[in-house]
């Protein structure tokens, strides 16, 4: 039962939980949060769309052009510097593919890295001068980089259906992949914008490994060609399972690994938590220091 105590003249009402409450509680708030908040968030996210290409004359097909571009750059460079230009037209467009399933999952996750810390900065006016739910900005991010990941998904599977003449099954399961890789950039986020918030150098520091940690992410490569125990090691790389479920589902036609999707749930999860607590635990802070 909630006691009321009187300080200063106000009521203040504690409410008395056990740790069990506690934790459903604190399980269910992000959750509730956007649920409450999703008027806002689909304005903000509205506004943030139109606004993505503003000014540009191509607009939204360079969300399209760019992946392309991207995708015969690294192809060209990878088959001639791996000595394989003699390689039939089948497999290098096969590595294609190899190479862009890695590529839509490790885009994501750098638009998100890259402007996470400074997220809170680009909306502080709102934040300082009214009552605006600032964790729900994290959430706004994902869904504007999910939506322009999902023409490069699109891109994918549309050059899979042209090459291969067809889609496996498993393609339906691709939001089984993609629903956790939100989770977990959704707290990453959170984590980045309560560290930006306090100092820009998260900003710099993520321009400059955000780069080196796509050659730690098997996106040219399979995992299961490292030596032991590096084949095992990189599965500390997060975005590794991602990865290998996607091109699975995309590539092969077959189910996931149980172990590796399993880890993949683990490291959603945790991650999506623990950005959450720490984002929460200086929320009021924030709003001084930003």
């Amino acid at each position: 039962m909630p006691s009321v105590n009187v300080v200063n003249g106000k009521l203040i009402v504690v409410e008395t939980l056990d740790p069990s409450q506690r934790v459903q509680r604190f399980l269910a708030k992000p959750f509730l949060q956007m649920w409450n908040h999703q008027d806002l968030i689909k304005a903000i996210l509205r506004r943030e769309l139109r606004a993505r290409f503003q000014g540009s004359a191509g607009g939204w097909v360079w969300a399209v052009f760019a992946p392309l571009v991207a995708i015969a750059v690294y192809t060209m460079a990878f088959t001639t510097n791996l000595q394989i230009s003699s390689a039939s037209t089948g497999e290098r467009v096969n590595y294609a593919l190899f190479i862009f399933s890695g590529i839509v999952i490790f885009n994501f996750f750098s638009e998100m890295a890259f402007r996470s810390p400074m997220l809170l900065h680009e909306y502080a006016h709102y934040i300082k001068q009214t009552i605006f739910p600032s964790d729900m900005l994290a959430v706004i991010s994902t869904l504007r980089a999910t939506a322009y990941i999902g023409i490069s998904v699109g891109v994918l599977l549309l050059l899979e259906l042209i090459v291969r003449g067809g889609l496996p099954w498993t393609v339906v399961l691709l939001p089984l992949v993609f629903l956790p890789l939100m989770a977990f950039l959704v707290g990453m986020a959170w984590f980045l914008c309560a560290v930006g918030a306090f100092t820009r150098d998260a900003g710099y520091l993520m321009i400059n490994i955000v780069p080196l940690f796509m050659f730690m992410t098997p996106v040219f490569y399979q995992h299961s060609s490292l030596s032991p125990p590096y084949n095992i090691l990189i599965y500390a790389n997060a975005l590794t399972g991602y990865v290998e479920c996607m091109r699975d589902i995309v590539l092969q036609g077959r189910v996931p690994n149980p172990l590796v999707y399993g880890w993949m749930l683990a490291t959603s999860i945790s991650t999506f938590y623990f950005g959450y607590w720490f984002f929460d635990r200086y929320r009021n802070v924030i709003v001084d220091v930003i």
